[in-house]
């Protein structure tokens, strides 16, 4: 019997119980409402005293109405003894109104109004039990995994799919290798790893690679989320992992993937709940199932997490999690990969040059890629081009890096004045200091949260020196000090660079070594994890520390300060021929800063829509925005603790 066919029956069966518990009611409202029951005695006598107004007379009972005193008529009702001889006669004689009804439609109300209820009740729980005997999100089946079988007739991903992560990839080949053919590992004692971790930041495709794993290997996948496994019912999370490895048994060989494990994988024993809350009884009955008392051969267990560092020792040891596989932000070769796989969805012109895209996007991840993919084709879309073009690829990096230009917000002759000098400061300390990024663009067009970028060209940069540290310092004050030289003011706009700068100082004294101090790491951050922050710094140092430390942090503050002052107070020049530059054309690029500087002549400005920008190549956009007013300061690809 089909789903629809049972659903037919089901519905049928509560219309059933709906019409027998009306019957029910009306039959109650009948007895017991405004009718008053009467011996038959008594309504003979009625009738003989002439106070019967109407009767109705249906099989065995009689139903009317007494005559009152110009009131409402009072209603009664009685039962009438078979074949009662007379009745009729007595009626007639006594002028009542007599109305007689078919018995016949109404035989089976009596047997109905009484099996009713039983059969009400046995259909509510014949339902009940159907529920909690069955799985999915039903009633009462808590207890069962959300788990998802990948099928085979849904559109695949391949490791053809995922470019820019190659190492990854080589590592869960082996995976596939093994589950295909396992004969040929375990001959030389070998064992599969049972977990793989695949760690990165977000957007590197750790989800995608795990999809990638599901069509390459012909086993199946089981697809959950750690956040499935946690409910408002006590015990249900650890129920959930009991089917899912229950399930995964059954299937064996098989994958099972959870998606952002850190949500029950937690370190035990911080948060809330102390040491017996739902999550950590989730957690620990993973851990059981992993690498417990029974095994689970063939259930290879892939997770994903960006949050390594908030896990618990027990669920990373090998045996649980053999495998850390790493899967981080692509390079200049792997962006050009992902670029290459992205584009095959949308037309693209001959004039897109993918490696000078992959050679102006240091840092993307894959989801910044594809985003700016398709931010290209929607602005290529939206002028009615037929295909993408190097300019949409270059209107949509700008975008996705800064945000999109806020056109419609007005400011004043006097702010944008601010502005440009603000940028202006940036741009001249960049362009004039040694060990920096090279610069890409300058624009005094508010973008996102900013009223004025400075746009730079990081690179692949994966250590930092002192020199360059410095040179970040130095540059983030060209704003601050621009201002102050060339109108005589302070504003806010440098709010964010001087708290981006104060806390780069403060790092380079307290966990780089690169003060008077010397290579001492001052501060060490709590070990109790609340929630997944640390919420304290552990102060391991004495208050005269504390004030070297003060001391060390301005000192470096004040010679980058002096540093961008000397800079800007000596090309006051370069300073308001870039300015009124930036007040003329709103944006101008690196090559136009540096004719600027060199007191040259700028090029005529381009107005062609649909012309590329920076086609020659050497120098493109940067991770992040460093920004003079109002911006977010200091990249978020800045120096940071490894």
């Amino acid at each position: 019997m089909n789903s629809t066919v049972k659903t037919i029956m089901f519905w049928a069966f509560i219309v059933i119980c709906l019409v027998l518990l009306f019957g029910v009611v009306q039959k109650s409202a009948v007895m017991g409402g405004k009718e008053q029951e009467i011996p038959f005695s008594t309504f003979l006598e009625r009738v003989q005293q002439g106070q019967v107004n109407d009767v109705t007379v249906q099989s065995m009972e009689v139903h009317g109405h007494l005559k009152g005193d110009g009131k409402e008529l009072t209603g009664f009702h009685t039962e009438v003894p078979a074949n009662y001889p007379n009745m009729y006669d007595l009626l007639n004689q006594a002028k009542v109104q007599v109305t007689i009804k078919d018995a016949q439609g109404n035989m089976l109300w009596p047997i109905l109004i009484q099996i009713g209820p039983l059969v009400l009740i046995l259909g509510i729980w014949f339902f009940i039990m159907r529920q909690m005997q069955s799985g999915g999100n039903k009633a009462m089946s808590f207890g069962k995994s959300r788990a998802r079988l990948l099928s085979m007739q849904q559109k695949k991903v391949t490791f053809k799919d995922v470019a820019g992560v190659d190492e990854a990839k080589e590592e869960l080949k082996e995976i596939i290798e093994y589950l295909r053919e396992p004969q040929r590992f375990q001959k030389l004692g070998g064992r599969i790893p049972k977990g793989v971790l695949l760690v990165g930041p977000p957007g590197t495709g750790k989800t995608l690679l795990a999809r990638a794993v599901a069509g390459e290997a012909n086993v199946p996948f089981f697809s959950i989320s750690g956040s499935d496994f946690v409910e408002m019912f006590v015990g249900v999370g650890a129920s959930r992992v009991r089917d899912l490895f229950e399930q995964g048994k059954k299937n064996a060989p098989c994958i099972i993937f959870i998606d952002e494990i850190d949500a029950v994988g937690r370190h035990r024993g911080a948060g809330l709940g102390g040491g017996h809350d739902e999550r950590e009884q989730t957690l620990n009955q993973l851990l059981v199932e992993m690498d417990g008392f029974e095994s689970n051969d063939g259930v290879i267990l892939v997770a994903a997490t960006n949050r390594p560092d908030v896990l618990d020792p027990a669920l990373l040891r090998p045996g649980r999690f053999d495998r850390r596989v790493v899967v981080g932000l692509p390079d200049v070769r792997g962006r050009e990969e992902v670029l290459r796989v992205h584009v095959k969805k949308v037309p693209v012109a001959e004039d897109v040059n993918l490696n000078v895209l992959a050679r102006g996007t240091p840092g993307f991840s894959g989801a910044d890629l594809a985003n700016m993919v398709n931010e290209a084709a929607l602005n290529a879309a939206r002028v009615n081009r037929k295909q993408v073009t190097m300019y949409d690829l270059e209107i949509a990096k700008d975008k996705v890096l800064m945000g999109a230009e806020r056109k419609s917000m007005l400011l004043t002759d006097e702010e944008k004045r601010v502005t440009a000098y603000h940028e202006a400061g940036h741009a001249l300390v960049s362009v004039l200091r040694d060990h920096t990024d090279p610069i890409h663009k300058v624009t005094i067009i508010p973008r996102g949260m900013a009223l004025g970028v400075t746009v730079y060209l990081p690179g692949d940069r994966h250590n930092y020196t002192r020199e360059y540290l410095e040179t970040r310092l130095a540059t983030a004050y060209g704003g601050r000090v621009a201002e102050e030289i060339f109108l005589g003011q302070m504003s806010t706009g440098a709010g964010s660079d001087i708290e981006n700068a104060t806390d780069l100082a403060r790092r380079m004294v307290c966990e780089y070594g690169m003060s008077r101090l010397g290579p001492l790491t001052f501060g060490k951050k709590e070990e109790q994890i609340f929630l997944g922050r640390e919420i304290a710094q552990h102060r391991d140092f004495s208050e005269e520390t504390a004030r070297q430390i003060d001391q060390e942090v301005r000192r470096l503050i004040d010679e980058a300060y002096q540093s961008a002052y000397t800079l800007v107070d000596t090309h006051k020049d370069a300073m308001h021929r870039i300015a009124n530059a930036l007040l003329e054309r709103e944006t101008i690029d690196a090559e136009e800063v540096r004719l600027l500087i060199e007191g040259k002549e700028l090029p005529s400005v381009r107005s062609s829509l649909a012309s590329p920008t920076d086609q020659g190549g050497g120098i493109q956009q940067v991770l992040k925005p460093e920004s003079g007013r109002g911006g977010p300061g200091f990249p978020e690809g800045s120096p940071s603790p490894a």
